[in-house]
């Protein structure tokens, strides 16, 4: 019997995003988490019986994930942020024989500002001066965060100078980025605030879905939405 829903194991199901998706699942008739796994728990036995894994643990665990996920061929949705240039790589070299979707943020808004980034940076030109600010919740472990770098990377793509980046840890905040290019004689900012996590899971989910079936490759959110 052919599944009708996309059967999900969900790497990282203890923690803040993982507990948010867990919620959100249960509500939607199109998926299923299959299973769960957190620090310490078997992933291969996580990932037998599902047709995506989403992870959303800690950027130590990724190698075992893109091992285990080769062997039994299960697409990825990658969301843990703070990988080494080596554990990168590794994603990458996975990527080459599995569809995989890495992102900093599923967020559709943020998405929408990498665009609009671009586009800024583009209009702008080097007369006007970029700088990136972001704030999040003080149990967030990697500074700068994921989303922060991307943007950085933006940024660097079409000015060819390295961004100054301003990371910022307080209270309760999900999550906040603004980009500043200040010129002469006058100042632009795109801001992006996140009121909830449901908005990364949101995606995450939606990224699970699309990711099935998809030929080998490294894909973005952007991709995901068609930007």
């Amino acid at each position: 019997m052919k599944h009708t829903r996309v059967r999900i194991a969900l790497i990282g199901a203890r923690g803040r995003m993982g507990q948010t998706i867990v919620d959100l699942a249960t509500d939607d008739p199109k998926i299923e988490i299959v299973a769960q796994c957190d620090l310490g728990d078997a992933i291969e036995a996580a990932l037998k019986n599902c047709d995506v894994a989403i992870d959303f643990s800690n950027s130590g665990a990724i190698d075992e994930i893109c091992r285990t996920a080769l062997q039994h061929r299960k697409a990825l949705v990658i969301g843990t942020t703070g990988h080494s240039p080596e554990q990168r790589q590794s994603i990458e070299k996975t990527a080459k024989s599995l569809p995989i979707v890495f992102a900093s943020n599923f967020s559709v808004g943020v998405n929408a500002l990498f665009a609009l980034t671009r586009r800024a940076a583009e209009i702008l030109g080097s007369e006007f001066a970029p700088e990136i600010t972001e704030t999040h919740h003080t149990m967030k472990k990697d500074s700068p965060s994921g989303t922060a770098k991307t943007l950085g990377e933006i940024l660097k793509e079409g000015l060819k100078v390295e961004i100054p980046i301003q990371s910022i840890r307080e209270g309760e905040v999900v999550g906040e980025h603004t980009v500043t290019f200040s010129g002469p004689g006058e100042h632009l900012e795109l801001t992006h605030r996140a009121g909830s996590r449901e908005i990364f899971a949101r995606g995450a989910l939606r990224a699970a879905q699309w990711i099935v079936g998809k030929p080998a490759g490294l894909y973005s959110m952007q991709d995901v939405l068609g930007l």
